[in-house]
């Protein structure tokens, strides 16, 4: 198993070390690769296993967003991302767009001013209207019933023990 080390060449010692307890042999540094023998690795550990170390290792060391790690076969390839260019230009736009924001809400807030203005005008008229137009006699009888209903129920509920009581005794 060949893993390339492309732009991790600088790190290919701590990448060593690191794999070896998880593998289960110290892969061989050669040139920018790291050499494993197929019958030496751990049982078990495949190729995408040990994509998941590297991964793993990246995150460690703060390199996770920076590379990438392919699997082709028995063969891993560690290659770097080119996000600089692109992080710059994402920030650009970032900021433009900030920009634009805060030109579109200054508008934004004198529109909500005046619809707050409109809001308590229309508030203070509701205020100065007339009173609902009263009740037809009718109507005041038919309450004045319910509620003496409501009080006469109220009234002849029981005094004393339940019935559930009263059989028990």
């Amino acid at each position: 198993m060949k893993v390339v080390l492309g732009g991790l060449k600088d790190k290919a010692e701590e990448l060593q070390s690191f794999l070896e307890p998880r593998v289960g042999i110290k892969p061989s540094v050669s040139g920018g690769e790291l050499e494993m023998e197929d019958s030496a690795i751990r049982k078990g550990v495949k190729p995408r296993h040990v994509k998941t170390y590297v991964k793993r290792f990246l995150h460690q060391k703060g390199l996770r967003k920076t590379f990438r790690v392919l699997v082709s076969g028995s063969q891993l390839t560690i290659q770097e991302l080119e996000r600089e260019e692109e992080e710059k230009e994402e920030k650009k736009k970032e900021k433009e767009g900030v920009k634009k924001r805060e030109e579109e809400a200054v508008p934004k807030k004198e529109e909500a001013e005046e619809e707050g203005r409109e809001e308590k005008e229309i508030m203070m008229k509701k205020k100065e209207a007339p009173p609902a137009p009263e009740k037809k006699e009718g109507g005041e009888e038919k309450e004045k019933k319910k509620k003496e209903k409501g009080k006469a129920k109220a009234k002849s509920a029981p005094k004393g023990k339940k019935k559930s009581e009263k059989k028990k005794s």
